[in-house]
């Protein structure tokens, strides 16, 4: 092992596409020695890595380059850490410091020196939960190409003033419509546009079958966990869907309940107070956090515009809040989207799909025909005599 990482504590580590800035220190937070690396020659980066002490803590921000990084770090035997570049950013303005490659090395050796280390840490997701989250966004990518070619088609049509009276141009009736465009006997749109319509439509026609590729072996992944399962029971949640959630949650016991679990969705309300309140003013509102995963959010609301015709109970919540759909309905879907993201995730924890109507408590009534016992939280006897 080198002679200079003899009182090396911790590392540092700001990563960039080309290269990393990396700062060591001794336990008190003296610099050891700073150093650049190459990411160029993966062969020789790794051999760096072996020779550091084994276990030795590096701290890195969660951006650019992280996955990979923390592959070679652990494939090394050291421990990466990640920290949010959100909060870091935030402390380091906060001491009035300036921002250079060489210095947010050294803040990145230093945040392993706070007592606390929860407040700048973030999850580093496993492998397989990255996998799981590139292909959501493979995925996700080729279904907005699909959208693109959609629109150019719909907009040639539009040009020429060309109105399908259906419901979905793509679909049996439409695409009939669109073959009858493109002959050549039919003059309502010029040679240009026949062109256009036709390969956008051979585009779509190959997109489409690659789509269905990628969501196949994406499912088939995915579908073996038991949590995608339970994801799936909840109203309005698809396969899609449930395989999104899960892999942007990755772990669900990371969360110390489910309104930390809204919170990182993006579905929390947040108060934004200030100052003594005025009683004649007009309330503002709560609005939902800005800090979270946005595929979360999507993905629990896209779920929420079904639930409320599938589900009594939300879409009583929907109707009491929107004043039965007549007025501000985007705040009834995040409400929704709120409870679905609550209640999955005690569904979760507690190893069971979703039912509409909650287990009975121990000491209640028991329906006929169904077998239980006192004390595991199903109905059975009371635990407790009454009095007389």
């Amino acid at each position: 092992m080198d002679t200079r990482m003899a009182h090396v504590a911790q590392a540092g580590l700001d990563v960039h596409k080309h290269f990393s800035r990396v700062t060591a220190s001794d336990a008190q937070g003296k610099v050891v020695f700073r150093q650049r690396l190459e990411h160029a020659d993966r062969v020789a980066l790794r051999a760096e890595f072996a020779s550091w002490p084994k276990g030795l803590p590096v701290v890195l921000e969660g951006t650019f380059g992280w996955g990979w990084m923390t592959n070679d770090l652990l494939a090394s035997g050291l421990e990466p850490h990640l920290s949010s570049s959100r909060k870091t950013y935030a402390w380091r303005k906060s001491r009035c410091q300036a921002k250079n490659n060489r210095l947010d090395a050294d803040h990145l050796a230093a945040l392993w020196l706070e007592r606390d280390k929860t407040w700048w840490q973030v999850w580093l997701a496993p492998p397989e939960v990255r996998q799981q989250r590139e292909w959501l966004r493979y995925r996700k990518g080729l279904v907005e190409t699909q959208t693109q070619y959609k629109n150019r088609v719909q907009a040639v049509l539009h040009r020429h003033g060309i109105l399908f009276k259906g419901s979905d141009l793509f679909g049996k009736q439409g695409r009939q419509l669109l073959k009858d465009l493109q002959r050549q006997e039919d003059a309502r749109v010029p040679c240009s546009a026949k062109a256009e319509l036709g390969g956008s439509l051979a585009l779509l026609e190959s997109h489409r079958q690659h789509i269905a590729q990628v969501t196949k072996a994406w499912k088939s992944q995915m579908q073996q966990s038991p949590d995608t399962q339970i994801w799936k029971s909840l109203p309005g949640v698809g396969w899609v869907l449930a395989c999104t959630i899960q892999a942007e949650i990755g772990d669900v016991k990371r969360f110390k309940n489910g309104g930390c679990l809204a919170m990182y969705s993006m579905l929390a309300p947040r108060d934004n107070d200030s100052g003594e309140e005025d009683p004649d003013a007009t309330p503002t509102g709560r609005h939902v956090s800005a800090v979270g995963r946005k595929t979360l959010k999507w993905a629990f609301l896209q779920a929420a515009l079904s639930a409320v015709k599938k589900s009594p109970a939300l879409r009583g919540l929907f109707n009491r809040l929107t004043q039965e759909g007549q007025h501000h309905r985007m705040k009834g879907y995040v409400a929704v989207a709120h409870q679905l993201c609550v209640r999955g995730y005690a569904c979760v924890k507690q190893h069971r799909r979703y039912s509409e109507s909650p287990p009975a408590r121990a000491g209640g009534v028991v329906p006929p025909g169904q077998k239980t016992h006192s004390g595991a939280g199903g109905p059975g006897p009371a635990m407790v005599m009454a009095r007389s």
